[in-house]
């Protein structure tokens, strides 16, 4: 009975992929404990993504795993998880698609529904540790500062806490936009430079950046 053949792309897949989530999670550590989130977090979904443009969703979905992991010995599975919510589930779907070739349309309205979802994974974590729904608190917070300053400018109308929580998610899903379309930039930038190209911009982004004469 002859053993069974390992293709021989696969060593080199393991080892690129637990080193891409390491690279990941040292990207966390370092915005969480360093105080670089600000700067590190256009990074941050960079590394699974590459490993799942490279090698696949499979190899992606390791690399989530390893992360997961590695943060969860390192800072507690409750900041693992928060990884995960925030970049990881981002960075698989930015992965599959540069693996595909897809227009940065598709991308970027799948990375505003991965990102918003993931908000909100990371609120209910968060709400979990501390022993209260955040989400409320933060409505709540938010229509005591509105009525503040209505009062304050003598406008007479009472803000509603629906229409609040309304606001904030739609502010939740243009920040995500915002942010898969940014990250996606940086990506396209970087990896072009790394060999490991991903689609490019629409021909009016780079119109406007001067990419095109």
């Amino acid at each position: 009975m002859s053993a069974p053949r390992v293709r021989p792309e696969l060593p080199l897949a393991l080892v690129e992929t637990a080193f891409l989530a390491s690279t990941a999670s040292l990207g966390w550590l370092a915005s969480f404990y360093l105080g670089l989130t600000p700067v590190l977090r256009l990074f941050l979904p960079i590394p699974l993504a590459l490993a799942t443009r490279r090698w696949g969703h499979r190899f992606g979905w390791l690399g989530l795993g390893t992360t997961f992991l590695l943060l969860s010995v390192l800072m507690g599975p409750p900041r693992g998880l928060a990884y995960i919510f925030r970049y990881g589930f981002l960075a698989l779907v930015l992965g599959y698609h540069w693996r595909r070739g897809s227009g940065w349309g598709i991308t970027l309205v799948q990375g505003l529904g991965v990102g918003t979802l993931g908000f909100f994974g990371q609120i209910s974590i968060l709400s979990v540790l501390v022993g209260e729904n955040l989400w409320l608190y933060i409505t709540n917070q938010a229509t005591q500062v509105l009525e503040w300053l209505l009062d304050r400018l003598g406008i007479l109308v009472q803000p509603q806490v629906s229409w609040i929580q309304i606001t904030t998610v739609v502010l939740v899903m243009v920040n995500s936009l915002i942010y898969t379309f940014v990250v996606q930039l940086v990506a396209w930038a970087l990896l072009e430079r790394l060999d490991t190209p991903v689609p490019p911009p629409p021909s009016w982004l780079r119109v406007w950046l001067g990419l095109d004469e």
